[in-house]
């Protein structure tokens, strides 16, 4: 697992966590995150405190991060509805490297190349103590708080799905 730590992406997350003065230390899973499941599971922790980092297309063609409890899916209406857009698109495997740096199964909410020009987070992650995100990596993870998560994104709370 020490492969992972040495990673580009990973490097890149780790040293905004350092610059952001956030003190949780980026842990390695034996098995994938991929998913919110997966990362739950792998963590010993409920799903909803893992901070999945989900990328749509605007309209307009920018990016949209949006950081969503994984307890539930983003509702793509509520969110287009609330932003004021006609609706969001799906988001490619190359769009989302292109935009963002990771690859999907692995996108952190920090460290992106490219800042998304609207980020969002979800209001269910207030919920929790302590929230699990991505480091960049699909076997990578860093513990953080919601209010951690604001503060170093400069994301918009939001409800995003139910």
């Amino acid at each position: 697992m020490e492969a992972v730590f040495q990673n580009p992406s990973v490097i890149r997350v780790r040293e905004v966590l350092n610059n952001a003065g956030i003190t949780g230390e980026i842990v390695a899973l034996s098995d994938s995150a991929r998913t919110a499941a997966e990362a739950a599971e792998g963590l010993g922790i409920e799903v909803g405190q893992v901070a999945s980092s989900i990328v749509f297309k605007l309209p307009n063609g920018s990016a949209l991060l949006v950081i969503t409890s994984g307890r539930h899916r983003v509702d793509t209406h509520l969110v287009a509805q609330n932003l004021g857009v006609e609706k969001l698109h799906r988001a490619d495997a190359d769009f989302v490297k292109d935009v963002s740096g990771f690859s999907i199964g692995g996108v952190s909410p920090l460290g992106w190349i490219s800042k998304p020009e609207i980020i969002l987070i979800d209001e269910a992650l207030n919920d929790y103590e302590v929230v699990w995100a991505a480091a960049g990596h699909p076997h990578a993870v860093f513990p953080t708080t919601y209010s951690e998560l604001i503060t170093c994104t400069g994301a918009t709370p939001m409800v995003v799905g139910d």
